[in-house]
Protein backbone atom coordinates (compact mmCIF):
# COMPACT_ATOMS: atom_id res chain seq x y z
CA UNK A 1 0.00 0.00 0.00
CA UNK A 2 1.37 3.42 -0.96
CA UNK A 3 2.12 5.83 1.86
CA UNK A 4 -0.07 8.90 1.40
CA UNK A 5 -1.14 10.13 4.81
CA UNK A 6 -0.12 13.50 6.25
CA UNK A 7 -0.39 13.81 10.05
CA UNK A 8 0.24 16.76 12.36
CA UNK A 9 0.76 16.04 16.06
CA UNK A 10 0.38 19.27 18.04
CA UNK A 11 -0.08 20.60 21.56
CA UNK A 12 -3.71 20.65 22.71
CA UNK A 13 -3.51 22.95 25.74
CA UNK A 14 -3.09 26.43 24.28
CA UNK A 15 -3.58 28.67 21.27
CA UNK A 16 -0.02 28.14 20.03
CA UNK A 17 -0.51 24.39 19.61
CA UNK A 18 -4.01 24.72 18.16
CA UNK A 19 -2.92 27.59 15.91
CA UNK A 20 0.10 25.69 14.60
CA UNK A 21 -2.06 22.65 13.82
CA UNK A 22 -4.55 24.83 11.93
CA UNK A 23 -1.79 26.34 9.77
CA UNK A 24 -0.34 22.91 8.97
CA UNK A 25 -3.84 21.75 8.04
CA UNK A 26 -4.32 24.76 5.74
CA UNK A 27 -0.93 24.32 4.08
CA UNK A 28 -0.77 20.53 3.73
CA UNK A 29 -4.15 19.04 4.63
CA UNK A 30 -4.07 15.70 6.38
CA UNK A 31 -5.08 14.56 9.84
CA UNK A 32 -4.52 16.27 13.19
CA UNK A 33 -3.63 14.58 16.48
CA UNK A 34 -3.82 16.77 19.58
CA UNK A 35 -1.94 15.72 22.72
CA UNK A 36 -0.54 17.11 25.95
CA UNK A 37 3.20 16.85 26.66
CA UNK A 38 3.07 13.37 28.25
CA UNK A 39 0.94 12.13 25.35
CA UNK A 40 3.53 12.84 22.65
CA UNK A 41 5.49 9.61 23.04
CA UNK A 42 2.33 7.49 23.14
CA UNK A 43 1.12 9.09 19.90
CA UNK A 44 4.47 8.58 18.17
CA UNK A 45 4.45 4.93 19.22
CA UNK A 46 1.09 4.52 17.50
CA UNK A 47 2.22 6.36 14.37
CA UNK A 48 5.30 4.16 14.15
CA UNK A 49 2.95 1.33 13.22
CA UNK A 50 0.83 3.34 10.78
CA UNK A 51 1.56 1.83 7.39
CA UNK A 52 -0.07 4.67 5.43
CA UNK A 53 1.88 7.51 7.09
CA UNK A 54 4.04 9.45 4.64
CA UNK A 55 4.57 12.90 6.17
CA UNK A 56 4.63 13.89 9.85
CA UNK A 57 4.63 17.35 11.44
CA UNK A 58 5.25 17.72 15.19
CA UNK A 59 4.40 21.15 16.61
CA UNK A 60 4.74 22.96 19.95
CA UNK A 61 5.61 19.85 21.94
CA UNK A 62 8.78 20.54 23.90
CA UNK A 63 11.11 17.85 25.18
CA UNK A 64 12.66 17.30 28.58
CA UNK A 65 15.69 15.36 29.77
CA UNK A 66 13.23 12.65 30.79
CA UNK A 67 11.90 11.93 27.30
CA UNK A 68 14.38 13.36 24.78
CA UNK A 69 16.24 10.08 24.24
CA UNK A 70 12.97 8.22 23.69
CA UNK A 71 11.98 10.93 21.21
CA UNK A 72 15.16 10.29 19.20
CA UNK A 73 14.50 6.53 19.25
CA UNK A 74 10.98 7.03 17.89
CA UNK A 75 12.14 9.46 15.20
CA UNK A 76 14.79 6.92 14.19
CA UNK A 77 12.15 4.20 13.82
CA UNK A 78 9.91 6.50 11.79
CA UNK A 79 12.73 7.61 9.51
CA UNK A 80 13.70 3.98 8.83
CA UNK A 81 10.28 3.72 7.21
CA UNK A 82 11.19 6.75 5.04
CA UNK A 83 8.59 8.96 6.69
CA UNK A 84 9.26 12.66 6.13
CA UNK A 85 9.31 14.51 9.47
CA UNK A 86 9.26 18.22 10.34
CA UNK A 87 9.60 19.27 13.99
CA UNK A 88 8.62 22.86 14.84
CA UNK A 89 9.06 24.13 18.39
CA UNK A 90 10.23 27.02 20.55
CA UNK A 91 11.01 25.37 23.89
CA UNK A 92 14.60 25.05 25.06
CA UNK A 93 16.26 22.10 23.34
CA UNK A 94 19.55 20.40 24.20
CA UNK A 95 22.19 21.07 21.50
CA UNK A 96 23.11 17.37 21.41
CA UNK A 97 19.48 16.47 20.73
CA UNK A 98 19.31 19.09 17.95
CA UNK A 99 22.33 17.49 16.31
CA UNK A 100 20.80 14.00 16.55
CA UNK A 101 17.54 15.27 15.03
CA UNK A 102 19.40 16.78 12.08
CA UNK A 103 21.52 13.65 11.58
CA UNK A 104 18.24 11.76 11.06
CA UNK A 105 17.43 14.25 8.28
CA UNK A 106 14.41 15.50 10.19
CA UNK A 107 13.62 19.10 9.26
CA UNK A 108 14.08 21.05 12.49
CA UNK A 109 12.50 24.51 12.73
CA UNK A 110 13.47 25.73 16.18
CA UNK A 111 13.74 29.23 17.62
CA UNK A 112 13.26 29.98 21.33
CA UNK A 113 12.56 33.61 20.44
CA UNK A 114 9.35 33.04 18.44
CA UNK A 115 6.24 31.00 19.28
CA UNK A 116 5.60 27.84 17.26
CA UNK A 117 2.69 29.17 15.18
CA UNK A 118 4.76 32.19 14.10
CA UNK A 119 7.54 29.81 13.01
CA UNK A 120 5.07 27.65 11.08
CA UNK A 121 3.68 30.74 9.36
CA UNK A 122 7.14 32.06 8.53
CA UNK A 123 8.29 28.71 7.11
CA UNK A 124 5.22 27.94 5.00
CA UNK A 125 3.59 31.32 4.29
CA UNK A 126 3.73 30.75 0.53
CA UNK A 127 1.17 27.97 1.08
CA UNK A 128 -0.99 29.94 3.55
CA UNK A 129 -3.65 32.64 3.35
CA UNK A 130 -3.35 36.14 4.81
CA UNK A 131 -5.66 35.02 7.61
CA UNK A 132 -2.93 32.68 8.89
CA UNK A 133 -0.84 35.72 9.83
CA UNK A 134 -3.68 36.74 12.14
CA UNK A 135 -3.75 33.32 13.85
CA UNK A 136 0.02 33.53 14.26
CA UNK A 137 -0.30 36.99 15.84
CA UNK A 138 -2.94 35.68 18.28
CA UNK A 139 -0.66 32.79 19.23
CA UNK A 140 2.26 35.15 19.82
CA UNK A 141 0.09 37.20 22.19
CA UNK A 142 -1.14 34.21 24.17
CA UNK A 143 2.42 32.84 24.50
CA UNK A 144 3.72 36.26 25.69
CA UNK A 145 5.95 36.52 22.63
CA UNK A 146 4.32 39.35 20.72
CA UNK A 147 7.41 41.53 21.30
CA UNK A 148 9.73 39.17 19.37
CA UNK A 149 11.09 40.14 15.92
CA UNK A 150 8.67 38.23 13.67
CA UNK A 151 5.75 38.14 16.09
CA UNK A 152 5.80 41.91 16.57
CA UNK A 153 5.77 42.51 12.80
CA UNK A 154 2.75 40.23 12.41
CA UNK A 155 0.94 42.02 15.23
CA UNK A 156 1.50 45.36 13.48
CA UNK A 157 -0.51 44.13 10.49
CA UNK A 158 -3.72 44.19 12.55
CA UNK A 159 -5.59 46.32 15.06
CA UNK A 160 -3.98 45.44 18.40
CA UNK A 161 -7.22 45.46 20.40
CA UNK A 162 -8.88 43.16 17.87
CA UNK A 163 -5.98 40.69 18.15
CA UNK A 164 -6.11 40.80 21.96
CA UNK A 165 -9.86 40.18 21.96
CA UNK A 166 -9.69 37.29 19.48
CA UNK A 167 -6.66 35.75 21.21
CA UNK A 168 -8.48 35.81 24.54
CA UNK A 169 -11.66 34.29 23.12
CA UNK A 170 -9.62 31.54 21.48
CA UNK A 171 -7.59 30.80 24.61
CA UNK A 172 -10.61 30.68 26.92
CA UNK A 173 -12.46 28.44 24.48
CA UNK A 174 -9.49 26.04 24.31
CA UNK A 175 -9.01 25.94 28.08
CA UNK A 176 -12.68 25.24 28.70
CA UNK A 177 -12.62 22.22 26.34
CA UNK A 178 -9.47 20.38 27.43
CA UNK A 179 -11.44 17.20 28.07
CA UNK A 180 -13.19 17.36 24.70
CA UNK A 181 -10.65 16.42 22.01
CA UNK A 182 -13.35 16.26 19.35
CA UNK A 183 -14.21 19.92 19.95
CA UNK A 184 -10.54 20.93 19.88
CA UNK A 185 -10.17 19.22 16.50
CA UNK A 186 -13.24 21.16 15.36
CA UNK A 187 -11.44 24.38 16.36
CA UNK A 188 -8.45 23.37 14.22
CA UNK A 189 -10.80 22.82 11.26
CA UNK A 190 -12.55 26.16 11.74
CA UNK A 191 -9.33 28.14 12.04
CA UNK A 192 -7.84 26.38 9.01
CA UNK A 193 -10.92 27.49 7.07
CA UNK A 194 -9.95 31.11 7.82
CA UNK A 195 -12.53 31.63 10.55
CA UNK A 196 -11.90 34.20 13.25
CA UNK A 197 -12.41 32.96 16.81
CA UNK A 198 -15.51 35.15 17.16
CA UNK A 199 -17.00 33.45 14.06
CA UNK A 200 -16.98 30.06 15.80
CA UNK A 201 -20.44 29.33 17.25
CA UNK A 202 -20.77 29.97 21.00
CA UNK A 203 -17.12 31.02 21.38
CA UNK A 204 -18.04 34.23 23.20
CA UNK A 205 -20.30 32.31 25.57
CA UNK A 206 -17.50 29.82 26.30
CA UNK A 207 -15.15 32.74 26.91
CA UNK A 208 -17.66 34.41 29.24
CA UNK A 209 -18.07 31.22 31.27
CA UNK A 210 -14.32 30.84 31.57
CA UNK A 211 -14.01 34.51 32.60
CA UNK A 212 -16.49 33.85 35.40
CA UNK A 213 -14.34 30.99 36.65
CA UNK A 214 -11.25 33.16 36.53
CA UNK A 215 -12.86 36.06 38.40
CA UNK A 216 -13.82 33.63 41.15
CA UNK A 217 -10.16 32.64 41.52
CA UNK A 218 -8.87 36.14 42.28
CA UNK A 219 -9.96 36.30 45.93
CA UNK A 220 -8.70 32.77 46.55
CA UNK A 221 -5.27 33.78 45.28
CA UNK A 222 -5.22 36.83 47.54
CA UNK A 223 -6.04 34.63 50.54
CA UNK A 224 -3.79 31.67 49.80
CA UNK A 225 -0.63 32.63 47.93
CA UNK A 226 2.63 32.16 49.82
CA UNK A 227 5.99 33.89 49.41
CA UNK A 228 9.57 32.70 49.28
CA UNK A 229 12.57 34.96 48.73
CA UNK A 230 12.59 34.72 44.94
CA UNK A 231 9.11 33.46 44.05
CA UNK A 232 5.44 33.24 45.03
CA UNK A 233 3.50 29.98 44.98
CA UNK A 234 0.07 28.50 45.57
CA UNK A 235 -1.51 25.05 45.53
CA UNK A 236 -4.68 24.88 43.43
CA UNK A 237 -7.56 22.53 44.24
CA UNK A 238 -10.60 23.56 42.21
CA UNK A 239 -9.28 25.05 38.95
CA UNK A 240 -6.38 24.66 36.56
CA UNK A 241 -2.87 25.59 37.68
CA UNK A 242 -2.27 27.49 34.44
CA UNK A 243 -5.33 29.64 35.13
CA UNK A 244 -4.07 30.66 38.57
CA UNK A 245 -0.37 31.21 38.00
CA UNK A 246 -0.62 34.65 36.37
CA UNK A 247 -2.60 35.96 39.35
CA UNK A 248 0.00 34.51 41.73
CA UNK A 249 2.69 36.32 39.75
CA UNK A 250 0.81 39.62 39.50
CA UNK A 251 -0.48 39.87 43.07
CA UNK A 252 2.74 38.80 44.77
CA UNK A 253 5.08 41.45 43.42
CA UNK A 254 7.65 38.72 42.76
CA UNK A 255 9.32 38.11 39.41
CA UNK A 256 8.36 34.42 39.36
CA UNK A 257 5.02 32.80 40.15
CA UNK A 258 4.30 29.09 40.63
CA UNK A 259 0.99 27.25 40.93
CA UNK A 260 0.49 23.52 41.18
CA UNK A 261 -2.38 21.05 41.29
CA UNK A 262 -2.39 17.46 42.49
CA UNK A 263 -3.37 14.78 39.99
CA UNK A 264 -4.28 12.15 42.55
CA UNK A 265 -4.75 9.40 39.97
CA UNK A 266 -1.12 9.74 38.86
CA UNK A 267 0.44 10.75 42.19
CA UNK A 268 2.02 13.84 40.67
CA UNK A 269 1.66 17.61 40.75
CA UNK A 270 1.07 19.51 37.51
CA UNK A 271 3.08 22.73 37.90
CA UNK A 272 2.74 26.01 35.98
CA UNK A 273 5.42 28.70 36.16
CA UNK A 274 5.46 32.27 34.87
CA UNK A 275 8.04 35.05 34.93
CA UNK A 276 7.50 38.80 34.83
CA UNK A 277 9.02 41.02 32.18
CA UNK A 278 11.73 41.83 34.74
CA UNK A 279 12.73 38.18 35.07
CA UNK A 280 16.11 37.80 33.36
CA UNK A 281 16.50 34.05 33.90
CA UNK A 282 15.37 31.46 31.33
CA UNK A 283 12.95 29.54 33.53
CA UNK A 284 12.60 26.56 31.20
CA UNK A 285 16.34 25.89 31.33
CA UNK A 286 16.20 25.73 35.14
CA UNK A 287 13.04 23.65 35.42
CA UNK A 288 14.04 20.95 32.93
CA UNK A 289 17.04 19.47 34.84
CA UNK A 290 15.52 20.19 38.26
CA UNK A 291 12.31 18.32 37.51
CA UNK A 292 14.30 15.41 36.06
CA UNK A 293 16.51 15.28 39.18
CA UNK A 294 13.36 14.88 41.32
CA UNK A 295 11.90 12.08 39.19
CA UNK A 296 9.59 14.24 37.10
CA UNK A 297 9.87 16.16 33.86
CA UNK A 298 9.53 19.74 32.75
CA UNK A 299 10.74 22.65 30.68
CA UNK A 300 9.48 25.40 28.44
CA UNK A 301 10.52 28.82 27.32
CA UNK A 302 12.00 31.75 29.17
CA UNK A 303 8.99 33.26 30.94
CA UNK A 304 6.43 30.45 30.77
CA UNK A 305 7.08 26.80 31.49
CA UNK A 306 5.72 23.84 33.38
CA UNK A 307 6.62 20.62 35.11
CA UNK A 308 5.32 17.32 36.39
CA UNK A 309 6.64 16.64 39.89
CA UNK A 310 6.12 13.51 42.05
CA UNK A 311 3.70 14.20 44.91
CA UNK A 312 6.29 13.77 47.66
CA UNK A 313 8.83 16.08 45.99
CA UNK A 314 6.84 19.30 45.55
CA UNK A 315 8.29 21.00 48.66
CA UNK A 316 11.81 20.10 47.57
CA UNK A 317 11.09 21.39 44.09
CA UNK A 318 9.92 24.77 45.43
CA UNK A 319 12.94 25.15 47.72
CA UNK A 320 15.48 24.19 45.07
CA UNK A 321 13.78 26.29 42.39
CA UNK A 322 13.75 29.30 44.72
CA UNK A 323 17.45 28.81 45.39
CA UNK A 324 18.32 28.60 41.69
CA UNK A 325 16.55 31.90 40.98
CA UNK A 326 19.33 33.81 42.74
Amino acid sequence: MARTKVVCVSHKEDADGIGAASLIRQAFGGETKLVDYPGLMTELELLKNNESLKTLYICDLGLSKTNQDQFIELLTALRKKRISITYVDHHDLDEKIKKKIRVLKVKLIHNINECTTVQVYNAFKSKLTDHSAFIAACSAVTDYMEDRPIGSKLLQKFDRQFVLLEATVLTFTIVSHQKDNEYLLYLVDELSDSKYPHDIPNSFEFARMQAEKISGVIQKVKNNLKLMKNLAYMEVTDSGASMVVNFVLGMSGKDVGVSYKLREDHGIYAVSIRGSRNCKIHLGKIVNPLATELGGSGGGHDKACGAVIPKDEISTFLKKFNSKLK
